[in-house]
């Protein structure tokens, strides 16, 4: 098992964006470095947070127009101006988007060894290219999506795109500059918190966006036709939940095209998550065994089919680089006898949600009696309802269920029993949502899945947090015994 789950661990599933401070959302600076102080204080070793890139129209961090990009709206300019990478006076107003005006300010005040260090990133991070080819086409086309740009844009002329680089040379390096920013300012936080025993758990999304650049850019390893449009699309098949299904829309890969390149993308991909993150979450790890093909134009995913993916073949190459993986499968949805081979072939913890242990049946894998070892337990996600607010939506019958099911009294302390219950799990790793934590209701909901508009909002306020809270969550991590053992530094 990876190291960051060989130790019984709490931890709390708060996105940055919903930390206080900052104008329109939370970010990378000082209530960041609170927030970490906070955990240590109260006994939590984790941190998990939903993905880091740039989200989509609606602000779903899961609709990302690159895999490796940082979103710079978590940028926190306060935190910015002392580092030592960076030059003092540096024009951080130049953020909301003015790329050109950055890179000047940069270059004009910017020491050799600051500029060296600049340089050195620029070149290591061989994405940067495409990315900021990328957007500065995406600029010039008025944010139209790539497949509707000009052919010689769209098909990626290498001469046509020079040209347009070197005729944006200084937007095009402000762009490459606000990516180095966005590495400072995280790599910063991420030492603070490793150095107070502080882990980092991110989430990587299993697709991409069809308009990011990664379709754009590697075209051939997507199931797309030659005029870049694709031949069927990801979803997921009908369920309880909902009768047509989900129509997610993302182009799908070939992964015949990704099988002879020794899969090489997903390497690159999973290297870059690793430098960010001490552990990693495969969000939607079942497509990687089989996935839900949607036919191009289907109204509902109803009309998809199950195709074979190629989990075995890419978790090997993944594993004969990276050797041991500190990753967790995202196991949640229609899971069969062969997915969960899949992860156990490879030991990779799988994830277990108390608010779904309560159908009434003693062997459903949600329940804590059932869970295992490897494992991460929640007592929701953020697709979840809060527990206040899930608790509140039961009748007399489903609360008698809970009860019985987890021998709690019939009128619990909500949500602490879930959240004793996460605790107890024999999981190695117990994650609650700040929302949990803090009591709140529905409106306190981050997503609701399959709904576009009013998600992804949601923030706490100090003033929300009891002073006792720390003690209170530190004293339940002893009970449990979650709380992080410090023997030699780093926990």
């Amino acid at each position: 098992m990876n190291p960051v789950l060989t130790a019984r661990r709490a931890g709390v599933l708060l996105h940055p964006t919903s930390l206080p401070g900052g104008d329109l959302q939370g970010t990378l600076g000082r209530e960041a470095w609170r927030f970490v102080d906070w955990l240590a204080a109260g006994g939590f070793s984790v941190w998990q947070t939903l993905p880091l890139g740039p989200p989509d129209d609606y602000g779903s961090p899961y609709g990302l127009r690159s895999a490796y990009a940082g979103n710079r709206q978590l940028l926190d300019r306060e935190h910015l101006a002392t580092l030592r990478e960076l030059p003092r006076g540096l024009d951080l107003t130049s953020l909301d988007g003015r790329h050109d005006a950055l890179y000047r300010s940069f270059a004009t005040l910017a020491t050799d060894a600051q500029r060296r260090e600049f340089a050195n990133f620029a070149r290591a991070q061989r994405w940067l290219l495409s990315y900021g080819l990328f957007e500065l086409c995406s600029e010039q086309f008025g944010a139209a999506p790539w497949w509707q740009w000009p052919r010689e844009f769209r098909d990626r002329d290498l001469h046509t795109l020079l040209r347009l680089g070197r005729e944006h040379r200084e937007r095009f390096r402000g762009l490459v500059l606000e990516q180095y920013l966005f590495d400072l300012q995280w790599s910063a936080l991420k030492r603070y918190a490793n150095d107070r025993g502080v882990r980092l758990f991110g989430d990587l999304p299993f697709y991409v966006d069809r308009n990011s650049v990664e379709v754009w850019w590697r075209r051939g390893l997507f199931a797309l036709d030659a005029e870049g449009e694709p031949k069927e699309v990801a979803g997921v098949p009908p369920d309880y939940f909902n009768a047509d299904g989900q129509l997610w829309g993302n182009p799908l890969y070939d992964w015949d095209a990704m099988q002879r390149t020794g899969f090489r993308w997903w390497l690159d991909r999973l290297r870059a998550q690793l430098a960010r993150f001490d552990l990693v979450r495969i969000d939607h790890f079942r497509a990687l065994e089989s996935y839900w093909a949607v036919p191009a134009g289907a109204t509902t995913a109803r009309t998809g089919a199950w195709r074979h993916g190629r989990g075995a073949e890419l978790l090997t190459a993944l594993r004969s680089t990276y050797g041991e993986l500190p990753l967790v499968a995202e196991d949640l949805g229609i899971i069969t006898d062969e997915v969960r081979a899949l992860r156990d072939r490879f030991e990779l913890p799988g994830m277990v949600v108390l608010q779904f242990g309560f159908d009434g049946s003693a062997d459903n894998p949600h329940l804590p009696q059932q869970h295992r070892q490897r494992a991460v337990a929640y007592t929701g996600t953020h697709d979840n309802d809060t527990t206040v607010g899930w608790y509140s939506s039961l009748d007399a019958n489903a609360r008698g269920v809970v009860s019985r099911m987890l021998g709690a009294p019939e009128h619990p302390a909500v949500p602490d029993f879930l959240i004793d219950a996460a605790y107890a799990s024999k999981a190695a790793l117990a994650v609650v949502p700040m929302q949990d934590l803090l009591a709140l209701d529905s409106s306190s909901r981050m997503n609701s899945p399959g709904t576009v508009v009013g998600n992804w909002r949601w923030r706490f306020s100090w003033d929300q947090v009891p002073a006792s809270l720390a003690a209170t969550c530190r004293a339940r991590a002893s009970r449990f015994d979650r709380l992080p053992k410090t023997e030699s530094g780093f926990a």
